[in-house]
């Protein structure tokens, strides 16, 4: 066994130093750094089942390299599918980040139940019992996801290396500890060992392994930066509490695109894949009222039909209010300065509140004519009609711009039955035939002749 020996982390980045000092250099953070033990061992006691994967690596030409395409493992999740670029890789490691209590282990043993493949759900935070009254609430029926509760490293190998699963799920690395590091669990040193052996483990006997990983009050993943820079795919399971609603966004991904999310509504059997998401983001009314307007937006790949909603009313205390909820606040002051400024409309005394419905937050600026239009019908006290929609930028001197991948919005919402879709003149649009009327302007104008 090697010598023991005292080096000092940074809790909030991992940065090693030699020696105690009040803040830490790397990230400024003050009284951060805390005394750790560390001992290494010479050698890990994980043993490789296979000889194969003891050969040497050799240098190889470009040209010879196989190119041919990597399988991957369906997880019969299509949301989790499309963000993960296909499917699960083989020897892969997944790091699966969120807020306490928002359902990433309900996800991930939702999915390890639907498998058909051998998968081991490793849990350091709940008993057996627990795990089993909630997979008999998701999934009842299901005979190839063995439950071990164990957070010692040295012993979920050994369970590992006598059942021989496909897949590894882990829940969460922060409970895993190593008897090579004398530190607390959650500790940086603790979890930069634990992750090594697993991906020695992954990379050695292509099984792939999922992780669940706690996350600070910032949002970020806890423990080291370096934590994320080892695994694979970084993945951030995102909503409000209050909502039923979930996104799976890649904030990380070598096998596929960051650009793809997955929408999931909370229910009591779980949760359930939303393969149209707009039909939660659109609210279902019979009448028409002023200040509502609906929005073609793009979240990666995927064309969203959202909802946008304005309250314009004169300002009661003097000083007008702009609040926004799921748009940027100070976009929203730009655009209404376009107004006054480029429409002659005085905004300048009101208070103005804007609101994008279903609890999601949207930076696309292709909502910033459904915005302007929302303000307007709130203002004029002017309903839009429900079968209009709105794809287009605002620029600064009251010019509709022209967005990217417009003709994939103007499919989808021909394929919601939308009417009327107003673009941008200066947008290339080929086709042809279309259900929808393809309303082009080119400037703030058009658009108030249209709607006031």
């Amino acid at each position: 066994m090697a010598k023991v020996k005292t080096t000092f982390f940074c809790q909030n980045c991992g940065t090693q130093f030699s020696k105690w000092q009040g803040q830490c250099t790397a990230c400024k953070e003050w009284n951060t750094i805390v005394e750790e033990l560390v001992q290494k061992p010479e050698k890990s006691d994980w043993k490789t089942p296979t000889t194969a994967s003891k050969r040497a690596a050799v240098p190889l030409l470009v040209s010879e390299i196989d190119t041919s395409k990597e399988p991957r493992l369906n997880t019969f999740d299509g949301e989790l599918n499309r963000v993960l670029g296909g499917g699960i890789v083989p020897g892969s490691l997944t790091l699966l980040g969120g807020e306490p209590g928002i359902g990433k282990s309900t996800l991930l043993l939702q999915v390890s139940l639907g498998l058909p493949y051998k998968t081991l759900y490793v849990s350091g935070e709940e008993s057996q019992k627990q795990i089993k009254m909630r997979a008999e609430r998701v999934n009842p029926n299901n005979s190839n996801c063995y439950i071990l509760t164990e957070t010692k490293t040295q012993n979920i190998f050994k369970q590992i290396e006598a059942l021989e699963p496909d897949i590894v799920i882990i829940d969460s690395i922060q409970t895993l500890h190593s008897d090579y590091i004398e530190s607390s669990s959650g500790s940086i040193s603790q979890i930069k060992e634990c992750t090594t052996e697993l991906i020695k483990f992954a990379k050695e006997t292509a099984t792939p392994v999922l992780l669940i990983g706690h996350i600070t009050k910032d949002g970020n993943i806890a423990g080291p930066k370096i934590l994320e820079h080892m695994v694979d795919t970084v993945l951030q399971f995102e909503g409000d509490r209050n909502h039923v609603f979930r996104i799976l966004r890649a904030h990380k991904n070598r096998f596929g695109s960051t650009n793809e999310l997955g929408i999931y509504e909370m229910q009591g059997s779980g949760l359930r894949e939303v393969s149209n998401p707009s039909e939660i983001l659109i609210s279902k009314k019979d009448e028409e009222l002023s200040g509502n307007a609906i929005a073609a937006t793009l979240e990666g790949m995927r064309p969203l039909m959202i909802e946008v909603q304005a309250l314009v009313s004169t300002a009661v205390y003097g000083t007008p209010q702009r609040s926004a909820t799921g748009f940027n606040a100070k976009r929203l002051n730009m655009l209404l300065a376009v107004l006054e400024k480029r429409a002659g409309f005085r905004l300048g005394a009101k208070d103005v509140f804007l609101n994008i419905t279903g609890g999601i937050t949207v930076d696309d600026p292709a909502i910033d004519l459904a915005v302007v239009a929302s303000i307007l019908s709130s203002n004029e006290d002017v309903s839009i009609p429900k079968d209009y929609c709105f794809a287009a930028e605002v620029g600064l001197s009251g010019e509709i711009r022209p967005v990217q991948r417009v003709e994939q919005r103007i499919l989808e919402a021909e394929k919601l039955g939308f009417a009327t879709i107003f673009v941008s003149k200066y947008n290339k649009i080929s086709l042809q035939n279309t259900a929808i009327k393809i309303q082009l302007i080119s400037k703030m104008e058009d658009l108030v002749d249209f709607l006031v």
